[in-house]
Order: structure tokens, then C-alpha cells, then sequence
């Protein structure tokens, strides 16, 4: 079947390390999911039927506050998986972030229902799960050592060296309003401080982007 081989194409690519027998079962029992740019993979309160494999493109997570305010965590990227989801899925628990597609992205979803039987049956899956935790748990580890530990500044210059890391761009096409919510600031402070990096010669500021100059 043209999607078997489609799948078995992205599996053989971006998780070589999976063993023969794990890669067939992903094959049979998973499916493929686009989304377009912007639209949510996954909301807070959402029920988890599957967990998901990034294959294209490109996914942001982050928090909602009770408010409204969103506060960035980290990106997946194919060969990624969301290691909230797998938890989620696996004690068929809700979600409690949100997964917005950044560009033109494809995932790989496989049943809730497999979960047990790939932890206790295949090893490749169960490292893979084990280094999406300790990948994560260290992303969250520097998001908390920024909040706790850094100014505004430092923070800000860390995030848009992470985007340009990230996305493999200096043009970051982002408004000032996207880099407050991220980090749970106000437009106009990061605006002020935009404009000092630009004075130091470390960003230009255009009128649609972000040109970060390192």
C-alpha cells in the first residue's frame, strides 16, 4: 500500500535505531495527520487517544494561563516525539499544554492502545521514551534556570539565539507580540529591548521580521 510504504519511508529515516519488528508494528497500526501552519496538534484538556511522532515541519509547545497568556517550552522536530503525549496516552490522561503547528507539519500517530505492549516488547521504543524524557525534562530545566535566574535581556537574547538554532534562519519572521507571550512579558518591554540589541549590532529590526545577526 502507498501509505504503508510512505510510513515505512519517515520511520526508516528519522528512527533507523527502531528495531524490524517495532517498525512493522508502527507501520501497521499508525497514521499519518497534516496540519497546516498555525493550527493546534493538541489542546490543554484535550483526551490523548495517540501520541505523536513529528515526520515534517515543525511544532511549538507551550503553556496557556488561566488568562489567555501563552508561555513557550520547546520545539519538536521530525524524528521528535511530544514526551507529554506519551504520558498522557499511555495513563490516558488529558493534555495539559498546547502543540501549534509552526509551518506545514506531519505526524505519525499510533493508538494509545499499543502503548504497554511497546514499553514491555521492544527496547528500542522504551530507550527512545526514556531519551524523549531526559531530552524534555533538560529543555524545561533551561527554561527554568532563564526564569529564575536571568534578566528580561539575557533571556530574550537567549530565545531568539534558541529560534535562529531551531528554525536554521536568521530571519525570524515574529512579531514583538509573539516573543512577549512566549516569555510572559509585554510588548513594550520586549520592544524597548529589541531596540537596544539593535543598537549593540545584534539584531535588525525590519517591518515583517526579526534579522538576527549573532
Amino acid at each position: 500500500m502507498v501509505k504503508d510504504a510512505i510510513i515505512s519511508n519517515y520511520i526508516n529515516q528519522l528512527f533507523p535505531q527502531f528495531e524490524p519488528a517495532l517498525k512493522n508494528i508502527l507501520i501497521e497500526n499508525g497514521a499519518l495527520k497534516s496540519f497546516q501552519a498555525g493550527e493546534l496538534l493538541m489542546q490543554t484538556g484535550q483526551n490523548m487517544r495517540t501520541t505523536m511522532l513529528v515526520v515534517e515541519g515543525m511544532v511549538k509547545l507551550y503553556r496557556e494561563g488561566d488568562e489567555g497568556k501563552e508561555f513557550f517550552m520547546y520545539y519538536l522536530q521530525p524524528g521528535n516525539a511530544c514526551a507529554l503525549s506519551l504520558v498522557c496516552a499511555a495513563k490516558q490522561e488529558t493534555s495539559e499544554v498546547m502543540a501549534k503547528a509552526v509551518d506545514q507539519t506531519t505526524v505519525l500517530t499510533i493508538p494509545i492502545a499499543l502503548m504497554d505492549t511497546l514499553m514491555k516488547d521492544y527496547k528500542t521504543w522504551y530507550y527512545f521514551v526514556l531519551e524523549t524524557y531526559r531530552t524534555r525534562f533538560e529543555e524545561l530545566l533551561i527554561v527554568i534556570d532563564n526564569i529564575s535566574f536571568k534578566a528580561m535581556d539575557e533571556r530574550l537574547e537567549f530565545y531568539l539565539s534558541k529560534q535562529y538554532n531551531d528554525l536554521k534562519t536568521r530571519k525570524l519572521v515574529i512579531t514583538h507580540s509573539e516573543i512577549a507571550s512566549d516569555l510572559n512579558s509585554s510588548r513594550e518591554v520586549i520592544s524597548r529591548l529589541l531596540k537596544k540589541m539593535e543598537q549593540r549590532g545584534k539584531v535588525m529590526l525590519h517591518r515583517n521580521f526579526i534579522e538576527y545577526l549573532k
